[in-house]
C-alpha cells in the first residue's frame, strides 16, 4: 500500500500499559501512527489488540504510561469529544437495528448539529463512496446483507470526516469473497482519504493487503513494528511462524 504519511503523529503510545485485576493485558507499548498511515495490529486472540484500540478512544485508561491523540494525552480529552473525532468500525458494522441506514450514517453529524441539507448530502456522498445504492437508505440493518451492513458501518465511521479510524476485525465476519471485496475497497478509500488508521486482525493476508506497517503483538507485548516489506524478511521466530502459517501470501514488496 503506497501512502505519503505526515510527520505529525496522530496517535502515540508512550510506554503505555493496562492491567485488569493485576493481570497485564498490555505491557509497555511504544507505537506511533502518523496521519495518512495504516498500521495493522496483528496477533492472536488475547494478544492485546482490542485493548490497544480501547485506550485510544478512552474506553480504557492506561494504568501506566501515556496515550496521546493529536498531541494531547487522552486523559486531557473530553471523552465524548475524543470519540466523535475517531471513527470506529467493528464486526458486522455495529449498527443500531431500529435506525434506518441513513439515520445510522447521519447519527454523529446530527449530534454535531449539522444543518439537515448538509447531513442529507453527506449521507448520499458516503453511500456512493462505499459502493451502496441510494435506494438502500430507507432500509433497516436486518434488511441488508453482511457486506452491505459492513459498508454502512464504514460510512457511519466516516460521516463527520474524523482524522482517525479504528477498525476491530472489521471484515472478519464476512464470507471470503465479500471480505476480499471490502479489503480492496477499503485500501482504495484510504489512498484517497489519508486517515490515520489502526486496523486489528489476526489474518496476515489481510495485514499485508492493507498495511503500511505491521505491528505484531503477543500476550500484551509488541513483538515487532515493521513496514510490510521488512516484515517479510524478519528473522523473528514469531514472524516466521506467521509467514509459514499463511501460504500464498500477496506480494509484500
Amino acid at each position: 500500500m503506497t501512502t505519503a504519511p505526515s510527520d505529525a503523529p496522530a496517535i502515540e503510545f508512550d510506554h503505555a500499559s493496562f492491567r485488569l485485576n493485576r493481570r497485564p493485558l498490555l505491557e509497555d507499548l511504544v507505537l506511533t501512527v502518523n496521519q495518512g498511515e495504516t498500521v495493522v495490529l496483528l496477533g492472536r486472540s488475547g494478544s492485546g489488540k482490542t485493548t490497544t484500540l480501547k485506550l485510544i478512544n478512552r474506553l480504557l485508561e492506561p494504568t501506566a504510561g501515556d496515550v496521546r491523540v493529536n498531541g494531547r494525552r487522552t486523559a486531557e480529552w473530553d471523552p465524548i469529544r475524543l470519540r466523535r473525532s475517531i471513527g470506529y468500525v467493528i464486526q458486522d458494522g455495529g449498527l443500531f437495528p431500529h435506525f434506518t441506514v441513513e439515520r445510522n450514517i447521519a447519527l454523529v453529524p446530527q449530534i454535531e448539529n449539522w444543518p439537515q441539507p448538509r447531513v442529507e448530502a453527506r449521507v448520499r456522498e458516503l453511500l456512493a463512496l462505499v459502493g451502496l445504492d441510494e435506494d438502500l437508505a430507507k432500509r433497516y440493518p436486518s434488511q441488508l446483507s453482511g457486506g452491505q451492513r459492513q459498508r454502512v458501518g464504514v460510512a457511519r465511521a466516516l460521516a463527520a470526516d474524523p482524522p482517525i479510524l479504528l477498525l476491530d476485525e472489521a471484515f472478519g465476519a464476512l464470507d471470503p469473497i465479500t471480505r476480499s471485496e471490502m479489503q480492496k475497497e477499503f485500501r482504495d478509500l484510504q489512498r484517497r482519504m489519508r486517515k490515520a488508521v489502526i486496523f486489528v486482525t489476526h489474518d496476515l493476508r489481510e495485514a499485508v493487503l492493507l498495511a503500511d506497517r505491521i505491528a505484531l503483538m503477543e500476550e500484551g507485548h509488541l513483538v515487532v513494528d515493521l513496514p510490510v516489506a521488512e516484515f517479510s524478511r524478519s528473522t523473528n521466530p514469531l514472524v516466521r511462524a506467521y509467514i509459514e502459517a499463511f501460504s500464498g501470501l500477496p506480494d509484500m514488496n
